[in-house]
């Protein structure tokens, strides 16, 4: 005789520590489930407090807090078995753990074996490894519980490219190689199929990643495979969502949606998963705009700001920039501020004022010229004798700041920079100047895709004006400016900074690569000499696979150089 079993994903956005919230949205979930006819819900990762907690996990009464609001948890849920992802200190050891809940109470903990401890990833820092697996039994199905690095195990990202993920994942497989195979150690405990709880971040290349683990671990063990991912922006972070199923041949049967929230229903027929709902998978560039906008929702939401404020210049960061916070937040909660000074193209005041005009946000000019002259007054003494240079165009930047961030203190909306990763990575920003503001819509993302979103954000409705697309980059700090009077061309540029940082080839290998040398020195020179910028800089989306932040930890003071 047949068994069949309805279990109800649930991609749900979590709000770091707000227990009686994200337990009343689990409990909401499981009402809807249970009315759907499911028998289980599946959560993410850490679900009841978010994900990543950090140093919120060194506090007891963080942990007690959890504690009580996981028993309050479960003494609501009836009809349904809730697994629900929650940290825990037991015998004075913290771990990540998932608990089932089940008529009133908790039936089953299970907790985390494989702590990841690479690129954004310190679980080893705060939690202690779990030893024992738990199967459970619903309608004669059996389920096994895995919780993310779980199912990733010994064998580390497959399909993640050449570089620093591989490095990473090399070293987690040593620190780890003592350990036992979490999803066979299911499998021999009974398990037909594997509930995997997840806070996996996006970035470009991981649910092609997530996807092959999952496709070698069904087929090493038989079991299908039902994934539950986390979805929203935490700080730098963003989970896309993306949960699925997937029978034992390596089949997704299921394909949740990107970057939203949704609960989906997988119906199991002894330990099959049958054919279900299946999301239209996102285009590269989709993909990274969904995911820019839901990081800027998510910061600006979650920490209660009312709104977003921008410089405009004219150029395609800014404009970029603006349309990623127009679509994130609506129109009426942005404001863009273009503040000209005597270097400022006609073209760049009649583009921006085009573009407003597009997109319906409030928009105000306020001339930078007249400050700019008093302060070379009061400095006119000190600077007698010596020729203008970078300190005159950083002086003008820091204007704009300063302007920024006291239409941010009178209005409470937080200034959005709009600084790229590859001006991040070389220093070609302005301390107190451009770098001003409280998080970076674009901080990781490379000049070159800069150009690609644009492209791709006016095929949904054609909002930033061509002309700003095709002009030559310029700060716009001295007459006749151009970015590639100081830069390599960003193509060269955005080529090196991703062999060196994010796939953290070494100088010479990239030179072998067809790099040339004086290019190659220049670039990582400039990487190098620039760290103690970006140590000051806002917090900012990542989208890649390393970016300049949790997964960047390069000293600023050493002498270290490596050899062509």
């Amino acid at each position: 005789m047949s068994n069949t079993v309805k279990i109800a994903v649930a991609q749900i956005n979590c709000l770091l520590g707000d227990l009686a919230g994200n337990a009343a949205k689990i409990l909401d979930c499981a009402e809807r489930a249970k009315a759907a006819g499911a028998q289980v819900l599946l959560t993410p990762e850490l679900s009841l407090c978010g994900y990543p907690p950090e140093d919120l996990l060194l506090r007891e009464g963080f942990f007690r807090d959890c504690a009580a609001a996981l028993d309050k948890l479960a003494a609501a849920v009836r009809g349904i078995s809730v697994v629900v992802g929650h940290p825990q200190l037991a015998g004075g050891m913290r771990y990540n753990a998932a608990s089932i809940l089940q008529e009133g109470g908790i039936a089953a903990t299970y907790r985390k074996r494989n702590l990841p401890n690479y690129t954004v990833f310190d679980e080893e820092r705060y939690f202690e490894p779990g030893a024992e697996p738990v199967v459970f039994e619903v309608n004669g199905a059996f389920l096994g519980i895995n919780i993310c690095e779980d199912l990733w195990g010994e064998q580390g990202p497959v399909e993640a490219g050449a570089g620093v993920e591989q490095n990473d994942a090399a070293a987690g497989q040593r620190s780890r190689a003592w350990r036992a195979d979490a999803p066979r150690l299911a499998r021999a405990a009974g398990a037909e199929v594997l509930l995997v709880l997840n806070a996996s971040p996006y970035h470009t290349r991981q649910h092609a990643s997530r996807l092959g683990v999952a496709r070698n671990r069904a087929s090493e063990t038989g079991l299908a495979v039902i994934y539950a991912n986390m979805v929203g922006g935490q700080d730098e972070l963003v989970f896309d969502g993306a949960s699925f199923a997937m029978n034992a041949a390596g089949e997704t049967t299921h394909q949740l949606p990107f970057f939203q929230e949704s609960l989906e229903f997988v119906e199991v027929v002894d330990g099959v998963p049958q054919p279900g709902e299946r999301a239209t998978p996102l285009s590269f560039e989709a993909s990274v705009y969904g995911a820019l906008c839901l990081g800027v929702r998510d910061y600006i939401g979650k920490n209660g700001f009312p709104g977003a404020i921008l410089g405009m210049s004219g150029g395609i960061d800014s404009a970029l920039t603006l349309a990623i916070a127009c679509d994130a937040l609506g129109a009426d909660k942005v404001r863009a501020v273009m503040m000209p000074s005597q270097y400022t193209a006609d073209i760049s005041w009649i583009d921006s004022r085009e573009m407003v005009r597009r997109l319906g946000v409030r928009y105000d000019e306020i001339a930078i010229k007249p400050m700019f002259d008093a302060f070379l007054a009061a400095l006119a003494r000190e600077f007698q004798g010596r020729p203008e240079d970078a300190t005159e165009e950083n002086l003008q930047a820091r204007i704009r700041g300063m302007l920024l961030m006291a239409l941010s203190n009178k209005f409470g909306s937080i200034v959005l920079t709009t600084g790229n990763k590859s001006e991040m990575a070389v220093g070609y920003s302005t301390l107190y100047g451009d770098m001003a503001g409280g998080f970076a819509a674009i901080k990781d993302v490379a000049k070159t895709l800069v150009y690609r979103l644009a492209e791709y954000r006016n095929t949904l409705g054609e909002v930033i004006p061509q002309r700003i697309i095709d002009r030559p980059p310029s700060a716009e700090l001295r007459p006749g400016q151009t970015d590639q009077d100081s830069l390599p061309p960003y193509a060269v540029l955005d080529a090196i900074m991703s062999a060196y940082m994010e796939q953290n080839l070494s100088p010479a290998k990239i030179v072998a690569g067809g790099q040339r040398e004086e290019d190659v020195a220049r670039v990582v020179g400039l990487i190098k000499r620039n760290e103690y910028k970006r140590r000051q800089a806002p917090v900012g989306i990542r989208i890649t696979q390393r970016g300049f932040g949790k997964d960047w930890r390069y000293p600023i003071t050493s002498k270290y150089q490596e050899k062509f």
